[in-house]
């Protein structure tokens, strides 16, 4: 079967990875941490298979993660865990939105200024 065929599974539970809104690869790409021409090579796997990340979206919407260890944000500083909820956070939402907003695949990273939630 051709890879096109097989869809988008997560490489850490081995489910579909069914909408952009759920994607972890994608909201990496939103926080521009996953360049364009990257999102076709790299794997593909949930938010909430990615702890280290999902930890960070603090949104009622969001069931918390968890992170154990000492990647954990219980074990970080309190500073660095703010700013990384606030980025992780905007981020998502955005990610949340793209559906509704009818942009284009290289108009979905967010822009360096944290004031706009979801229209940069």
């Amino acid at each position: 079967m051709a890879k096109c065929d097989e869809g988008y599974r997560c490489e850490v539970c081995g489910n579909d990875v069914e909408a952009i809104i759920d994607s972890d690869l994608y909201l990496r790409y939103v926080l521009g941490e996953v360049p364009l021409e990257m999102l076709h090579r790299l794997r593909e796997r949930h938010i909430r298979c990615n702890a280290a990340l999902a930890q960070y979206i603090a949104d009622a919407a969001f069931e918390p993660v968890v992170c154990a260890g000492p990647f954990g944000k219980a074990e970080l500083d309190p500073a660095f865990v703010h700013a990384e909820e606030r980025r992780v956070t905007r981020a998502w939402r955005r990610l949340q939105a793209i559906p509704r907003l009818g942009l284009s695949v290289p108009e979905y990273p967010l822009s360096v200024t944290p004031d706009s939630e979801t229209s940069s």
